[in-house]
Order: C-alpha cells, then sequence, then structure tokens
C-alpha cells in the first residue's frame, strides 16, 4: 500500500472541513429554536404543577450539565458519615 500524496491528503481534509462546517451549521441553527412539542410539554408540566393553567412566556436553553453536576453532589454528600456519639 502507498502511501499518500500530499495533494490527497490536502483534499481530505478539505472534504473533511466543508463537512464538519456543514454540521456545525445545522447544529447552531437547531440550537436556537425549541419545538412545539417542547414547549407543549414545558407547558403541561407548568400547569399540573400549578394545578392551574399558566402562559410560559420565555424558554431558555442552557448548555452545560448543572443539574448533573449537583445530582452527582447530592450523592456524595448523601455518604458522609457522622461523627459524634451515637
Amino acid at each position: 500500500m502507498s502511501e499518500p500524496t500530499v495533494a490527497e491528503l490536502q483534499a481530505l481534509v478539505a472534504d473533511l472541513t466543508a463537512r464538519l462546517e456543514a454540521l456545525e451549521s445545522k447544529v447552531s441553527a437547531r440550537d436556537d429554536e425549541v419545538s412545539p412539542e417542547v414547549l407543549l410539554a414545558i407547558s403541561a408540566a407548568v400547569a399540573a404543577y400549578l394545578g392551574k393553567r399558566a402562559t410560559v412566556k420565555q424558554v431558555h436553553l442552557r448548555r452545560g450539565s448543572a443539574w448533573a453536576s449537583q445530582g452527582r453532589s447530592d450523592i456524595h454528600h448523601s455518604h458522609t458519615f457522622q461523627h459524634g456519639v451515637r
């Protein structure tokens, strides 16, 4: 099997770069939109929690894993030992 030439590698990098840019544009466009199904689910959850119909005025998409890290923290703290007299 022969080594690829510099021109072949450059063409491959250009192709992969174009594919990556196309995927990034799809992902960034999708992040800004909240689907009607998600808004409906949020509205239903708010109504169930409050016990009455409410209007959802804003929905903010969050990036990161704050919920996951808080859950892990709660688990870690639940395993602490109680020091002192029993």
